[in-house]
């Protein structure tokens, strides 16, 4: 009897749970979510693309193409295996990224990813990897950029840039990196 009851149960369950009736289509939207309507100003210009219409603001693109060019002039800091200290060489590069923060990126706010290898539990990485981040703005700070421009994050093992299994792509994931945001 209780067997009968369970496979309805679990029957019942998985009819209930069916794929959802929502229409796919995907409507074009700013990071807003609102719906991004026809431009007719003189400052815009409408271009075909696969059959639409779409509506290029002048200046939109230059704006995502200098933050995209500064954030490329930006290098990560590298760490030891389970340290966060930061040593003369990566300093030298802390130093640099100041200095570009400071002049020609000056509108916009950076963000710290902290990075770990993927030794170690995922709390003991997120962890280091917020302490790094931590150590990266405490002498970005030193340097002059103001803190409220300075966020932080980290990602722990989560976002490697190589997963060979070797001592030189696990140092490649032991790093902090810098973002610009708007």
């Amino acid at each position: 009897m209780k067997n009968v009851l369970m496979v309805s149960a679990v029957a019942a369950l998985l009819v209930l749970s069916g794929c959802s009736s929502k229409d796919s289509s995907i409507e074009p939207y700013d990071n807003s979510g609102v719906t991004i309507q026809p431009d007719t100003s003189s400052n815009a210009d409408t271009e075909e693309l696969n059959g639409e219409d779409v509506v290029v603001v002048e200046g939109t693109d230059a704006n995502e193409m200098t933050l995209s060019a500064l954030e490329s002039r930006l290098n990560s800091v590298h760490f030891a295996f389970d340290k966060f200290n930061i040593s003369s060489e990566m300093q030298d590069i802390i130093d640099t990224n100041s200095q570009l923060v400071k002049s020609d990126a000056k509108n916009y706010s950076v963000k710290l990813e902290g990075n770990c290898d993927e030794w170690g539990s995922d709390e003991y990485n997120y962890a280091l990897g917020l302490k790094r981040a931590n150590a990266v703005k405490s002498s970005m700070i030193r340097d002059g950029v103001s803190a409220e421009r300075i966020t932080m994050v980290s990602y722990g093992e989560s976002n490697p840039t190589c997963t060979d299994k070797t001592e030189a792509c696990w140092a490649q994931n032991r790093r902090v990196d810098f973002k610009l945001l708007p």
